[in-house]
């Protein structure tokens, strides 16, 4: 099954800092592109990564064309047509910028948005920004809702202040949005905090669809109780229903895998085959057929709070 993200990199801030350096990617089939980013660095400000260094929060980009975006030509050719960056700060101090690219897909359906709240002005989260492939109404739907904390997939991150999985928006009345995620077969979501300062809080949310899934599963894992490894807080898989089940014994260890990498980097952590990949999350979903996977550690006020995993 095609997924919406086509493509994930990684860029991390060089010795001097100066510039952001390819580190790590997922590239698929789409080995000329890789060459391309591999071969590139990106000053403060500078293309899709340093933009969002310098905003100091993600950035969406819908369209390469008569943008900032500098490697426009190639990213065509590859058949990629729009992009999200996303800054992952400890504090003030920038540890990477984690870029997802998707496809031109005209069956592309699903949703990729950033929500704000600004305390001084409101009480409620509006849509910042969003990507919604060919969902044009969703688009519009979104842009006139709003949430407070607690309600729907925005306001329960933002309440809590951890990632959070929906896997029924086709049925939660919670959404707010339920008619229009029918419509368009929005199924399951992710949310993830991404705020880095305290004048505005931010979420980030990504919207599966049933014919277009952002991944094929996604876990969220946080510190046990003494914060000597990882336990598994959350997720959702088709192929394994009762994955709470599976892993309800399983801890993931500092630097175990790319789960246990990312936690204590504090780095987003990709791998492009699970066949080596230690620990029972990797066992599990090979298992069942996937074959790589992206962690994402959230950071929020210089604290490692979780880390979200999702597999293709």
């Amino acid at each position: 099954m095609k997924t919406l993200i086509q493509v994930t990199e990684i860029w991390v801030p060089n010795k001097q800092r100066t510039h952001l350096e390819f580190f790590d990617g997922l590239y698929g089939e789409l080995g000329d592109f890789k060459g391309t980013s591999e071969s590139m660095s990106f000053a403060y400000d500078e293309g899709l990564p340093g933009k969002a260094w310098a905003a100091k929060r993600p950035v969406i980009l819908p369209k390469f064309e008569n943008s900032y975006f500098l490697r426009t030509e190639a990213a065509i050719k590859a058949g990629l047509t729009a992009a999200i960056a996303l800054p992952i700060f400890s504090g003030d101090y920038l540890q990477a910028v984690i870029v997802f690219f998707i496809g031109d897909d005209i069956d592309n359906v699903g949703g990729i948005e950033l929500w704000s709240n600004t305390p001084a002005l409101s009480f409620d989260m509006g849509m910042d920004d969003g990507y919604y492939g060919t969902a044009e109404m969703f688009e519009w739907t979104a842009q006139h809702t709003k949430f407070r904390p607690g309600f729907g997939l925005p306001g329960m991150v933002w309440q809590s202040g951890m990632p959070v999985i929906m896997d029924n928006l086709l049925s939660s009345k919670r959404t707010l949005r339920h008619d229009s995620d029918v419509r368009i077969g929005i199924s399951k979501g992710v949310g993830i905090p991404c705020s880095f300062d305290d004048k505005k809080t931010l979420v980030m949310t990504f919207l599966s669809a049933l014919g277009t899934p952002i991944a094929r599963r996604f876990e969220i894992w946080v510190p046990n109780d003494d914060g000597s490894a990882l336990r598994f807080a959350s997720g959702d898989c088709d192929q394994t229903p009762q994955l709470a089940e599976c892993h309800v014994d399983a801890n993931i260890a500092p630097w175990e895998g790319a789960i246990g990498e990312a936690w204590q980097k504090g780095v987003p952590a990709v791998r492009a085959s699970l066949v080596f990949e230690p620990g029972a999350a990797a066992r599990s979903a090979t298992g069942v057929g996937l074959g790589s996977m992206v962690v994402l550690p959230v950071i929020q006020e210089g604290r490692f709070k979780a880390a979200v995993a999702w597999y293709f």
